[in-house]
């Protein structure tokens, strides 16, 4: 069936099954990079850039720089069946790729993919195809690229004659064509690109974090075991339960694999990852300095301070029962006779007490048989 298509309704897209190779200037490897293609309906103004893969990044970042090129936004998109942008291929109900269709969203652009196995559903393309291999790849073929960037300004002189040839049967060029009547027609640009964000759904493991690409964020811990959308992009990652944002956190790409949100710890946690030395020695320096000196041996007579922790929790819970002239002699001894553990400093306060008692004078028993000082006299 011969189709017609009307001004900015459809561009078709897809990859050259031919492609261009690139040399590593260090080490003269030859690497081959895609060609991806795309051609309005109406006016068959063509857009063409190389990128390494067909990788869903690199997809999408080819539209996102069509949308550019072309300054405006056509109703419909027509992708052949590729993985990137077609989850599962149907011809009653095709599954878009999430992440693609979040673009298409931001675009406010349709995407209809051609049919299975129907490559004249989308023959423009084909047609553009054939054309970009014979008029780009067939021109660039003597040339040596040793960057994508140095292959892309070739594409781009080559694209320039493309659309700028004057087609014989119309007597115009593919760039008069969509200057006259395609580019009015199409939708206005939104004013920002879209920022390529790949979605995953993701598990909420027992320690209240989830992975993505071997690193771990925190989400609040009432969500263990629930699962969640993932949302990362090249700066941030976004976790949304019920479509609702619950966290979100910088992306890390080396460093810590855990990025945790005290805010998403339960309270027992959250107090136990508030233990370091430095806030041990403060607790321990508003008892005294003999208190902070004995705290400062504890931590550093462990081969690793986290390992006197406990300790000095312990001696420090022990302390609030005692004043803190007696926590201060207590630790000035605990010091001195390497005491550096709870039940030592049990002890001490145990036998300062006895001791104290001791030194106190008994009280004069009155009894019958004491004579008094009146006695003698």
């Amino acid at each position: 069936m011969r189709q017609e298509h009307a001004a900015g309704d459809k561009v078709f897209v897809d990859y050259s099954g031919k492609k261009i190779p690139i040399v590593d200037r260090k080490t003269g490897e030859i690497r081959e990079a895609e060609i991806f293609v795309a051609v309005l309906g109406a006016s068959s103004y063509t857009f063409a850039e190389a990128t390494w893969t067909q990788t869903l990044p690199d997809w999408i970042g080819s539209h996102v720089r069509m949308f550019r090129f072309f300054h405006g936004v056509p109703r419909l998109v027509v992708p052949d069946n590729l993985k990137s942008g077609v989850s599962r291929a149907s011809f009653y109900d095709p599954e878009i790729n999430r992440s693609y269709g979040m673009m298409a969203s931001h675009y406010g652009v349709g995407v209809l993919p051609a049919r299975p196995r129907r490559p004249r559903d989308k023959s423009k393309v084909e047609n553009g195809v054939r054309f970009a291999q014979s008029c780009i790849l067939g021109r660039l073929r003597n040339q040596v690229f040793f960057s994508l960037a140095e292959a892309n300004a070739a594409i781009a002189q080559a694209l320039d004659r493309i659309n700028d040839h004057v087609r014989r049967r119309l007597g115009l060029s593919r760039r008069q064509l969509f200057e006259t009547v395609e580019r009015p027609a199409l939708a206005s640009l939104p004013p920002e690109d879209y920022e390529f964000a790949e979605w995953r759904l993701a598990r909420v493991s027992t320690d209240y974090h989830v992975e993505f690409m071997t690193f771990f964020y925190s989400v609040p811990h009432a969500l263990i075991r629930q699962q969640v959308d993932l949302r990362a992009t090249a700066r941030t990652i976004e976790i949304f339960h019920r479509g609702k944002r619950v966290a979100v956190h910088q992306r890390r790409y080396g460093g810590l694999r855990h990025g945790t949100d005290p805010d998403h710890m339960p309270s027992s946690h959250r107090r136990y990852a508030e233990w370091t030395p430095e806030r041990f020695r403060r607790w321990a320096a508003s008892i005294g300095p003999q208190t902070e000196g004995l705290v400062v041996a504890i931590l550093a007579n462990r081969p690793h301070p986290e390992q006197g922790f406990r300790t000095c929790l312990g001696i420090l819970r022990l302390f609030r029962d005692i004043d803190r002239t007696r926590a201060e002699a207590v630790s000035a001894r605990a010091v001195e006779i390497g005491g550096l553990n709870c039940k030592s400093i049990a002890s001490l306060i145990a036998n300062h007490k006895a001791a104290r008692q001791s030194d106190e004078p008994t009280a004069i028993i009155e009894h019958a048989n004491l004579r008094g000082p009146d006695y003698f006299h």
